[in-house]
């Protein structure tokens, strides 16, 4: 099997990646465009991508969703620990830059304030650390994962660097084909989007459905259609199985509201939920 995910070897989707499919072959993509591609090129490649954070919240990847519509096989809570790197022999009083993804330094903000660091955004966490093992200059430093440390031969400097210590990012598992589990005993969570008709009260009159069946809704989100700032297309969770009564009848009233409706995928809930 073969895994895709965006950013440079060590990545933290690299580390989730190994979490969940340690015997595949996992190759990194410059970007998330390109993951997306690749998966709707070909239904035996599997995509691993960042949906949302604990701490900064979401990742901005919306608009490949409702782009690709790609399906959502499984969710994936990837506990994140962020360390900072220099080249060997780097001391913390060294550093003046540090370099990183825009969300880990975001997340790393006070350690970042307390040592005065300057703060330098990158596309990613590992191809940050790679930077800094190649440039070989004492006075910058990566936020980025252990894993990074060993890859590109760099000093952990100080460890778990990140401002809450529960931080977590969500990520989703995805591909071309269909893939549903039977409705069983198990928690599951369905995901759709949708873009309602456009008339006044729209989203309030198409979600009385989930409540008076008592459906509850972990994720709404909106995300404008492509050149408009007037049509919105919406992420949307549930808790749930797509077959279980209830939530059939409920998707059948917000179905009277829609010009557009897709499911994207019904998989276990991660027992990360659960703490």
């Amino acid at each position: 099997m073969k895994i895709l995910f965006q950013g440079s070897l060590g990545a933290y989707s690299h580390l989730a990646a190994l979490e969940i499919y340690p015997d595949a072959e996992i190759i990194p993509c410059k970007t998330f465009d390109e993951c997306f591609s690749k998966a709707n090129e070909n239904d035996k490649i599997r995509i691993i991508i960042p949906e949302s954070n604990r701490i900064t919240g979401n990742i901005g990847v919306e608009y490949l969703i409702f782009k690709y519509r790609l399906n959502i096989y499984a969710e994936h809570f990837h506990s994140v620990q962020h360390h900072l790197l220099g080249v060997p022999g780097t001391k913390i009083k060294d550093i003046k830059n540090v370099y990183s993804h825009g969300q880990a330094l975001s997340q790393s903000s006070k350690f970042i304030k307390k040592n005065n660091f300057i703060e330098n955004v990158r596309a990613d966490t590992a191809g940050s650390a790679k930077y800094i093992s190649e440039s070989k200059n004492k006075n910058d430093a990566a936020i980025a994962s252990k894993l990074s440390a060993q890859i590109y031969n760099l000093d952990i400097l100080a460890s778990n660097v990140e401002d809450e210590k529960e931080n977590a990012t969500r990520f989703l598992i995805m591909g071309k084909s269909t893939l549903q589990p039977e409705l069983g005993k198990d928690k599951y969570i369905t995901s759709f989007l949708f873009k309602l008709k456009s008339k006044p009260a729209a989203l309030y009159q198409s979600l009385g459905g989930f409540a008076i069946n008592g459906v509850n809704l972990t994720k709404l989100q909106s995300y404008p259609e492509k050149n408009s700032f007037t049509s919105y297309f919406f992420l949307c969770d549930l808790d749930g199985h797509i077959d279980e009564p209830k939530i059939q009848k409920s998707l059948e009233e917000l179905g009277l509201h829609c010009e557009d409706f897709h499911v994207l995928g019904v998989f276990p809930a991660d027992k990360f939920r659960e703490k």
